[in-house]
């Protein structure tokens, strides 16, 4: 979704519908005292003929109106449905001068200004205006995401749940080179709105980023989780880590359901042949899973094939003794991937806690953000 779609929407909603509102209707008695019929009609033809689309026949039709006017009331008119002409055909500099020439007040002039790219005066028309969202836009088509992100940070201070404020500063921090402070924004979002698109934005951008081999695979997870596995590639990807990190009931368990949804191919021999083999490595690993749950260094394995399995208490267990083994860490991050699939989201907050400062404390954030919203 684009960031920046709302602003020129609303803007335009404002400029089209001003000429309309202070043009009187034809026929009626305010019309008649406020124009005369030769510029009142032509007028009315240029309104006509732009609401169906026609705007060179409208701009002509106006023409005829301004070459008729003769008093300040006339000029007015004509000015404001040429606005409207030109906003319909987004000639907007036209519109503004238009406008312009009648006095037009600035919240009127502002997003006529933005659209026409002519940002410093929307700027200053914004200012007096009081239309905060057109200065920090404006800033961002300058190429100035600092200012624009002091702009939504302040706005963000007023009311912390507004929505497309934190979206906005999440863009500008972006820009401005801020992974952290976009990072920080964007989980503020999902906290108030954690639906599939929110976590695309954040999952997708760390997905291209550096990391661990056991990280990428929880970030996996998670974008499985949050209804963001939906690329072949990236189911393609998925399993090949699961397999390779000793999950190989997981890839087999994704790539069967990408097959049922239409991600991958249905009846695929590659993807036949890739839950053949992950099936079998998931039957070895798991006839050997509870003598390897037992010990420390060999319950991460145990753990792994549980969790591939669906048996989730079982899992939970293995990761709980391989904490005291080797990897730590990646125990406890997977550990909490399994008390979250089995229903235990407060524990998996203990978990992804207990994940220590490295390459998986990151996505473990990002797992224990997920368990806040469940």
């Amino acid at each position: 979704m684009n960031l920046f779609s709302r602003l020129p929407l609303v803007a335009l909603g404002l400029v089209t519908a001003l000429p309309m509102a202070g043009l009187p209707v034809a026929g009626s008695a305010a019309f008649a005292q406020a124009i005369s019929p030769a510029v009142g009609k032509p007028l009315q033809q240029a309104l006509n003929a732009a609401k169906a689309g026609n705007t060179a026949a409208a701009t002509n039709y106006v023409n005829q109106a301004r070459s008729a006017a003769s008093t300040p009331a006339e000029r007015t008119k004509v000015s404001q449905t040429a606005a409207y002409v030109y906003t319909r055909a987004g000639n907007y500099g036209a519109a503004a001068a238009e406008l312009e020439r009648v006095g037009a007040p600035a919240s009127q002039l502002a997003p006529l200004y933005y659209q026409a790219r002519q940002y410093d005066k929307a700027i200053a028309a914004a200012r007096k205006s009081g239309q905060t969202t057109i200065i920090a836009q404006s800033y961002l088509q300058q190429g100035k995401p600092a200012e624009a992100a002091k702009i939504y940070q302040e706005m963000v201070n007023r009311n912390p749940n507004n929505v497309n404020a934190l979206q906005n500063l999440a863009a500008a921090q972006s820009k401005m080179g801020d992974k952290k402070g976009s990072l920080a924004t964007i989980q503020k979002l999902i906290r108030l709105d954690p639906t599939p698109a929110r976590w695309r934005a954040l999952l997708v951008d760390m997905k291209s980023g550096p990391m661990s081999r056991d990280s990428k695979l929880a970030l996996y997870h998670l974008m499985r989780e949050t209804g963001n596995l939906t690329t072949a590639a990236d189911v393609q990807e998925f399993a090949k880590l699961a397999i390779v990190a000793g999950q190989p009931g997981v890839a087999a368990d994704v790539v069967k359901t990408a097959s049922g949804s239409g991600v991958l191919p249905a009846g695929d021999p590659m993807t036949g042949k890739l839950v053949e083999a992950a099936a079998k490595r998931q039957a070895a690993a798991l006839a050997a899973a509870p003598g390897a749950a037992k010990s420390p260094a060999t319950a991460l394995a145990a753990g792994n094939a549980f969790l591939g399995a669906g048996q989730y208490p079982q899992a939970i267990a293995a990761f709980t003794t391989a904490q005291k083994g080797p990897n730590p860490g990646e125990a406890a991050l997977f550990k909490g991937i399994a008390q979250i699939r089995a229903g235990q989201a407060a524990a998996a907050r203990q978990s992804f806690k207990a994940v220590p400062a490295g390459s998986a404390s990151e996505i473990a954030g990002l797992w224990d953000l997920y368990a806040a919203t469940k």
